[in-house]
């Protein structure tokens, strides 16, 4: 399975802020830290607001920081948030979509068969649990309160 580059955004911009737990960033501190441009990272943020992950205030002294601790962040929520519920694949659609073989097609149960390990394995782990090296994302991530843009890079 492969993430949309949505999603791997969504999840930078909250192991942004849970690598500095109780800040609140901006648009052009989290873009510079994690490589994302910030014509991207307003739809994230926006999306993830909306979501209910993040809590954005706008206006001087806005910015954007977590909506709830990160233990109470599941990423198997953010993903099927980010991802939007869509499907594995077309036949996972009611009547099996537009595929010609779905009727008789055995790969749906495979696909299926292999979706369910994902999830439950994504479901065990929090926000907090991919932040435990706080201190070398911080190297990488976080600036000092009144610091000039970060600029080392991020991958979720």
């Amino acid at each position: 399975m492969k993430l949309t580059a949505f999603t791997d955004y969504s999840l930078r911009v909250l192991i942004y802020l849970a690598a500095q737990p109780g800040r609140r960033a901006t648009n052009a501190q989290v873009a510079a830290a994690v490589d994302i441009s910030e014509h991207h990272l307003v739809k994230v943020v926006h999306f993830l607001g909306k979501a209910g992950w993040l809590s954005n205030v706008r206006g001087k002294g806005g910015g954007f920081e977590l909506a709830r601790p990160a233990d109470r962040i599941n990423i198997a929520d953010v993903i099927r948030d980010a991802e939007g519920g869509g499907l594995l694949a077309e036949c996972f659609g009611q009547d099996g979509g537009d595929c010609a073989i779905s009727a008789v097609c055995k790969l749906r149960g495979v696909l299926a068969h292999a979706q369910a390990p994902f999830d439950a394995v994504l479901a065990r782990y929090t926000l907090v649990a991919v932040v435990r090296n706080r201190e070398q994302l911080a190297a990488v991530l976080v600036v000092p309160q009144g610091s000039a843009l970060p600029v080392g890079r991020g991958c979720a």
